[in-house]
């Protein structure tokens, strides 16, 4: 079988960033995903699970309603739990993606009140939220990419 693009990735080198991970087309419709790498991998401890869904919810939340709501295909976590995958319409760049995602940083930064999608009716794990951490995460994050936005994957031979 053939290794898969983001099995090249050098994830001993991967540091927070955003990373276009591939594009695909189909009949006419370009999409690309992007890498949102919150923490390094293999060198600092994995995001806590209860952070992840909240940013998982938050995050969608804040992407199928703002702006750019027409472009989102889908929000949702990394199995390895080091950051998320974001899908988009087009043939975008990860720089056309930055001010996107830092809003949307920012958007869960200044949450505050009911997680949406967190009742019993709208979510198989509802109970399992934690916005304090979801908020520490986010806020690192916002200021990597602030201060030190990263782009380009290193690679392994």
């Amino acid at each position: 079988m053939d290794k898969i693009a983001s099995f090249t990735v050098d994830h001993l080198n991967l540091l927070p960033g955003v990373y276009l991970s591939r594009r695909d087309g189909k009949t006419g419709v370009q999409v690309s995903t992007f890498d949102l790498r919150f923490t390094a991998p293999n060198r600092e401890p994995v995001m806590d699970m209860p952070a992840v869904h909240t940013i998982e919810h938050l995050g969608a939340t804040y992407l199928r309603n703002g702006g750019r709501k027409d472009e989102v295909v889908y929000f949702g976590p990394m199995g390895c739990r080091t950051g998320f995958y974001l899908v988009m319409f087009g043939a975008l760049s990860a720089e056309d993606v930055l001010p996107l995602v830092k809003d949307m940083c920012a958007f869960i930064l200044s949450f505050e009140g009911e997680i949406p999608g967190a009742k019993p009716q709208e979510c198989g794990n509802w109970l399992e939220q934690n916005l304090p951490m979801a908020k520490f995460y986010a806020g690192r994050y916002l200021e990597q990419l602030t201060h030190s936005p990263r782009t380009e994957y290193p690679r392994t031979r």
